[in-house]
């Protein structure tokens, strides 16, 4: 049995304009995007899937609770991007099993884990 792939990750936010910005401090493309009638909201996509960022609303609540990871050529240089944007550290880059590695919390309160892609 093929293991299924994730192809789509979508973030609810108060501000989604901010984070699209923030997400790009590490090169994600974001665009705006609108299907029919629904929400403006940004999309970034990559060859495995769609990462979007909607806005938050009565009815789909702030997902403030989910961690996302990321593979980046350089953990040091992400994170100083990162903090530039209004970034908070959870945990500094350091030596983990999976490579270098640092913990943070985006401005809407998603935790945001990077490791070095070239250490995996």
């Amino acid at each position: 049995m093929t293991m299924p792939k994730l192809n789509l990750l979508v973030l609810r936010a108060r501000d989604p304009a901010r984070l699209s910005s923030f997400y790009a401090a590490i090169g994600l493309g974001f665009v705006r995007h609108r299907h029919g009638k629904g929400a403006e909201h940004y999309a970034c996509e990559s060859g495995e899937g769609v990462f979007e960022i909607y806005p938050a609303s009565s009815d789909s609540r702030h997902t403030s609770g989910l961690r996302l990871g990321f593979a980046v050529e350089n953990v040091q240089q992400a994170v100083a991007a990162l903090l530039e944007e209004g970034a908070t550290l959870l945990s500094p880059p350091k030596e983990s099993p999976w490579g270098l590695r640092a913990v943070l919390e985006d401005p809407e309160g998603h935790k945001l884990e990077l490791t070095g892609a070239t250490d995996r």
